[in-house]
């Protein structure tokens, strides 16, 4: 039985996850929620480097992964944040799965690092 959702998937720490890079093992899919625009670069990162895609958002969304669509408000939000987070380089990406993070009123688990410098009232959770 599936938890409920329970934190926000930045691209990095599902990377982190599949790679078995450091902190990936901190990673829980189970009650994990991710935008669709965090899933794209996760899956363009595994194009990239020749990594089987073909069943890996079924057997993803199986260990309990939820991807989201990416709604008006939530884009909306990304876009009011470029504002609030332009001196620490935050991608597009990174911006939506900030607003969903806080939309959904839910902490977001990131492996980069620069984050700790947001302020945007949402929990940032570092894998490393």
């Amino acid at each position: 039985m599936k938890r409920e959702r329970e934190r926000v998937l930045d691209a990095s720490a599902l990377l982190a996850f599949l790679h078995e890079e450091p902190g990936g093992q901190q990673v829980d899919l189970d009650g994990s929620v991710m935008s669709a625009v965090n899933w794209s670069e996760v899956f363009a990162k595994c194009l990239a480097y020749g990594i089987e895609v073909e069943g890996l958002r079924d057997e993803l969304e199986a260990l309990g992964l939820v991807i989201e669509p990416l709604d008006a408000q939530t884009a909306e939000r990304a876009a009011e944040l470029l504002s609030k987070t332009r001196s620490l380089g935050l991608s597009l990406g990174d911006r939506v799965c900030l607003a969903l993070g806080e939309r959904l009123g839910l902490p977001v688990v990131t492996a980069d690092r620069t984050w700790r410098k947001v302020q945007i009232g949402v929990e940032i959770r570092l894998i490393r």
